[in-house]
């Protein structure tokens, strides 16, 4: 029999979306796994306001707080034992973003903690290590609204992070104002300049691209399920979407109206970054930042959730569709 132990919830604050997922704790034949319940996802788009006023506006700032409390009753119906809340690129470089983030610790009495980019990366980092092969070395790209991560692994093991102010939000604005990235006090040369040199010194081979992007193209790819999507495939994607206006996208190829002005954005940095790299596809997992919030809420409150298990044989919680372990 399968044992559901306890629930635990994570909400990721993205520049173009926020998403709460609530996975149950299982167990069973000694082994635990986490498993999605509940996944909501609203595209407040935050990084629209901050990214080109400097601030989020209060009508925005409103809206915020009022799905927060939608989504802190939802994990009072669910009975959550423990969340974590964490916000990236839009609330750290909003001018308000403390002032938004202290309103809802007074209002709701949730706590959201703003993340820079390594530790966003250092949660991903929790999950993505479980993709791995050995004597394998990758590049891990990961695209948000307002930023891009980078890891490089060598061997399963993480020798270089670095995260940069450049997104599918920030890039669009950029596009739209008739502005290059590379007036953009060279921010993206010095992404091509850590790629490029970081791929060559640890012989990167191959990439993991993880982002609701990212995620989208494979899903419109010809790539087999859980195989990896090929350079030239993503390539003919963005070119097909970026023929279609912005009404077709929605109508014709049926994305969401807040995925189809971003996807082709985003897609030129994942492209750009495997030309970079020198690497002909992708491996592209369906996990990201609230994956590794999970996991980290496991491990932390992992003796209250299990205390008659020993910590020695602490496992790794999967996320979901992964194999027990």
């Amino acid at each position: 029999m399968e044992y559901q132990l306890t629930k635990l919830a994570a909400i990721d604050i993205g520049s173009n979306a926020v998403r709460c997922q609530i996975s149950a704790v299982l167990f069973f034949q000694g082994r635990y796994r986490l498993k999605r319940v509940e996944y909501v996802r609203y595209p407040l788009r935050l990084g629209e306001d901050v990214f080109a006023t400097g601030e989020i506006a209060p009508r925005k700032a409103d809206k915020f707080v009022k799905f927060l409390h939608s989504l802190k009753l939802l994990m009072e119906v669910h009975e959550v034992s423990h969340h974590l809340i964490c916000a990236t690129s839009a609330m750290r470089t909003a001018r308000n973003g403390a002032a938004v983030a202290q309103r809802v610790q007074d209002e709701l009495g949730l706590t959201i903690q703003v993340i820079d980019g390594q530790d966003e990366a250092a949660y991903i980092n929790r999950v993505i290590e479980h993709v791995l092969e050995d004597n394998r070395h990758y590049v891990h790209i990961d695209v948000g609204g307002g930023s891009t991560e980078f890891n490089i692994y060598h061997d399963r093991r993480k020798v270089a992070a670095q995260s940069f102010e450049i997104g599918s939000i920030r890039r669009m604005q950029q596009e739209e104002s008739g502005r290059t990235v590379e007036e953009m006090n060279g921010l993206w040369q010095r992404m091509e300049a850590w790629v490029r040199e970081n791929a060559r010194r640890y012989h990167v081979t191959r990439a993991i691209g993880t982002g609701g992007n990212i995620n989208k193209i494979y899903s419109m790819s010809p790539a087999a399920p859980n195989k990896p999507v090929t350079k030239r495939s993503v390539q003919a994607i963005l070119d097909r979407l970026s023929g279609l206006s912005m009404s077709e996208r929605v109508n014709v190829a049926m994305l969401n109206p807040d995925r189809a002005d971003v996807i082709v954005p985003a897609g030129h940095i994942y492209l750009s970054a495997m030309d970079w790299a020198g690497v002909s596809s992708m491996i592209v997992p369906d996990i990201g930042l609230k994956d590794g919030m999970l996991q980290a809420l496991f491990e932390r409150y992992f003796d209250e959730i299990s205390p008659n298990v020993h910590p020695a044989i602490l496992p790794v919680a999967d996320v979901e569709n992964g194999p027990l372990v």
